[in-house]
């Protein structure tokens, strides 16, 4: 007798059992494609696994694991780039029954120990030297790490005060694998086969807005429910390549495995940020997922090279860029209200001319395949989301915590909405609390934080419901629209609740300039803010404006910068209610980044760490007073 049940609800165990039946299903099919850089520093040459190919390593992996010791749920760290090694590490950690502990590759030594310790990781895999020495420098913290496996072979050697066998080679660790499977062949498909749904599979370290970094405790579960409900919705297509370069210690770069196992696609992985523009025309994706800061970037950089071409040519990227958000804005808002996309055929003229003169070469700079892009861990301008859908390149917003497994809400390709973040995955509950907040309940919602009770049993309640700590609503058919961060809402010293993380998009959409824009105002009489400029884009700006070979700090100090960005600040408040608008601002001597702090390794603000750096600047805008 067949069974009738939904995908959700017959979905397997195990993120390592959606591998096996991937690789049983379509073992020829590619699966994963990845750069090997040329030896006189030309182009890459892309290589690629099939699904048999990347078992036959991921089983090796898991197999040699077995062979240092792992048991069931020990954990087994991983700190290195996104590549198509991490990947076959993870899968195999799976396999193994192990538990993978994500680390960001910029965390530094004192932190990666933390992670370490705090997550009681047995194993460290680590990319390369640079990683490496950050535990050698911690060992004695580390009583527990009983092996350093390092991707790069080269970087493996042992040194002076390493215990015997203490640092192994991926290389060598394969091997091990291969000759335990030699031995035991059934061992990581009987592994695999013994693994429960409530078993312990990942541990993300959030990296907060504050304090110490919690290991957030999702289980085999969570994957095969992510996996499983993301292809329910037919987001992606068999017949997808996905560029894959998010940082893969993300959890919402790990939801994508999950999808990917689910739906057969190829995967292009390289997380070299800064090989993604040369990469693009040369994979040719038709799926990317990514960060808002991408988009923002790539429609600034459109912009600055246009006014760099002559005026002429930037008042004609102005001008599409206009029709590109017009009619993005349009379409949207009439297949809402009538069922078709259709706009009126004045608009469509201006936008087929458009189109022939800018837009239609910007989609050739992402390969000119793609039938759209995700955006998610941070909120999208809609001015920048219009612009894209108008310019065929659909951004699919979506939301999700850590703590939920990521992916909770998306935006249909058929269907989506500017300025949302879509509708709830099959399997999901959501509903508002009194206060605005989003709560949801689910598989895909975590075991709770690991070693901490306390900080578990404030985020979950007892029926199962998570607290995300987001304000938003819903529409009647289901799409939600996220407002604010809970925590960080501004009630001004007149009483006046303020959204800072709205006011800073729409000046990021206004000023191609602007990077990161910090709103301030809680207990003060107006609102400020602390803005750092986009360093390639203004020193392009200021070589245009007499300022030719000046350093960034130079020029946001230079009179001419700040009436600039004051030109646009005036922009922003024109559309904005009078307790809102920005009656102060301070261009910061720097961009913000993860390297100072400043941003979490999700390019999240960290408002309390900037406001506490720049405290003076901000006391300056105030004259000296404190908040009320």
């Amino acid at each position: 007798m067949s069974d009738k049940r939904s995908p959700i609800e017959n979905r397997p165990p195990s993120m390592a059992h959606l591998f096996r039946e991937r690789v049983e299903a379509t073992p020829e099919h590619e699966a994963y494609r990845y750069p090997v850089p040329s030896p006189d520093g030309g182009p890459d040459e892309w290589r690629s696994y099939t699904w048999a190919q990347a078992a036959d390593r991921v089983y090796a992996v898991a197999a040699g694991l077995m062979a240092l010791g792992l048991r069931t749920e020990e954990r087994v760290a991983i700190a290195s780039t996104t590549r198509v090694e991490w990947i076959v590490c993870d899968l195999g950690v799976l396999c193994a029954g192990g538990a993978t502990t994500t680390v960001y590759p910029q965390t530094d030594a004192g932190e990666a120990a933390f992670i370490l310790a705090d997550s009681d990781s047995r194993v460290l895999i680590a990319e390369d030297a640079e990683q490496l020495a950050k535990v050698r420098a911690r060992r004695e913290e580390l009583p527990g790490l009983a092996h350093v496996v390092v991707i790069e072979s080269e970087d493996a050697a042992p040194a002076d005060g390493d215990p015997p066998g203490w640092v192994v080679s991926l290389d060598d660790l394969l091997a091990r694998g291969r000759s335990h499977l030699a031995a035991h062949p059934n061992s990581v498909l009987d592994s695999i086969g013994s693994l429960a749904a409530d078993q312990l599979a990942t541990l993300i370290y959030t990296s907060g807005t504050t304090g110490r970094p919690k290991g957030v405790r999702l289980r085999h579960d969570t994957w095969s429910y992510m996996g499983r409900a993301i292809g329910s919705i037919e987001l992606l297509r068999a017949d997808d390549l996905q560029y894959l370069w998010l940082p893969l210690a993300h959890v919402f770069g790990k939801v994508l495995l999950a999808a990917q196992l689910t739906v057969g696609h190829s995967a292009a992985v390289d997380g070299r940020v800064d090989r993604i523009v040369e990469n693009l025309p040369v994979v040719r994706p038709t799926s990317m997922a990514a960060v808002p800061r991408i988009f923002e970037k790539v429609y600034n950089g459109a912009a600055n090279r246009a006014r760099d071409a002559g005026r002429i040519e930037h008042l004609v990227f102005r001008w599409a860029a206009e029709v590109a958000k017009e009619y993005g804005r349009v379409s949207q808002e009439n297949l809402r209200r009538i069922g078709s996309a259709r706009v009126p055929t004045v608009l469509r003229l201006r936008h087929a001319v458009a189109d022939k003169l800018v837009l239609s070469k910007l989609r050739e700079r992402f390969g000119g395949r793609l039938r759209g892009c995700l955006s998610g861990s941070a909120a999208l301008s809609p001015e920048i989301g219009y612009f894209f859908a108008g310019a065929g390149i659909p951004v699919l917003e979506g939301y999700g915590l850590t703590e939920s497994g990521a992916a909770n809400f998306v935006n249909p390709l058929d269907a989506y909405r500017t300025g949302t973040v879509g509708k709830a995955l099959p399997g999901l509950e959501v509903r508002i609390a009194e206060d605005g907040e989003i709560l949801l309940r689910g598989p895909g919602v975590m075991e709770g934080y690991h070693h901490l009770p306390g900080r578990t049993a404030e985020a979950l309640a007892e029926d199962g419901w998570l607290r995300t700590g987001d304000i938003g609503e819903l529409s009647d058919d289901g799409y939600l629209r996220i407002t604010d961060r809970k925590k960080d809402l501004i009630k001004t010293s007149g009483g006046k609740y303020i959204a800072p993380t709205a006011i800073e998009g729409r000046l990021k959409a206004v000023c191609p300039h602007v990077s990161h824009v910090l709103v301030i105002g809680a207990g003060r009489s107006f609102c400020s803010a602390l803005i750092a400029l986009d360093e390639p884009s203004v020193t392009a700006w200021a070589a245009d404006n007499g300022m030719a070979g000046r350093s960034y700090r130079e020029i946001v100090a230079d009179p001419r910068t700040v009436a600039m960005v004051d030109g646009y600040v005036a922009r922003l408040n024109a559309g904005l209610q009078r307790w809102q608008t920005i009656k102060q601002f301070r261009l910061l001597p720097r961009d913000l980044d993860v390297e100072h702090g400043e941003l979490t390794a999700g390019l999240k603000l960290k408002r309390p760490v900037v406001e506490r750096e720049y405290r003076d600047l901000i006391d300056r805008m105030y004259g000296g007073d404190r908040p009320a």
